[in-house]
């Protein structure tokens, strides 16, 4: 690895970037004249190092590849648009029926109770937690658990989509 490079190899990259070619067919040029090994990154650095601001690099390399008329027309399609504004779904509040929640503040909540938020919807709603004795492992109670999760051990619950893909597939 190249740490310093030559004053010439300094210019011959100058000159490459003023001609407006790319980094890599700038580090081309300077391997193929000095039977070097530049990478693009590493032409890169060297150009910052020099002073050389990427700013000023032509913006050929954003153009966008023109297509031909004959592909172009296969692939487009359009489609009607509706004219009329859609509805947002309304918003489904999942509450556990099984739980009474404590509706603690979170201020209140003890290390061992169920963090499962209530309210909050509403503009000035206050945030409240169900507070009752969560699950080992989780931070919710066994209700709020199964509501969060469904039922069922996580290899369980990852089966069903692939049951799901199957009888699809059939």
């Amino acid at each position: 690895m190249q740490i310093n490079w030559p004053s010439e190899h300094c210019d011959a990259l100058r000159e490459c970037l003023a001609k407006g070619m790319s980094f890599a067919e700038s580090a081309g040029a300077i391997n193929a004249r000095f039977d070097t090994a530049y990478s693009r990154c590493a032409t890169i650095g060297r150009a910052k190092r020099m002073g050389l601001a990427a700013l000023d690099r032509p913006q050929r390399l954003l153009r966008v590849p023109q297509q031909s008329e004959s592909s172009r027309s296969h692939q487009t399609r359009e489609y009607p648009v509706e004219s009329q504004p859609t509805e947002r779904p309304r918003r489904v509040k999942l509450r556990c029926v099984q739980i009474l929640p404590r509706h603690l503040p979170l201020i209140e909540l003890e290390a061992g109770d169920c963090r499962y938020p209530y309210g909050g919807d509403a503009e000035d709603e206050a945030i409240t937690f169900c507070g009752h004795p969560r699950r080992v492992g989780s931070s919710y109670c066994l209700g709020h658990f199964n509501l969060t999760r469904g039922p069922g051990s996580a290899s369980e619950r990852a089966a069903v989509p692939v049951a799901l893909r199957l009888v699809t597939a059939a």
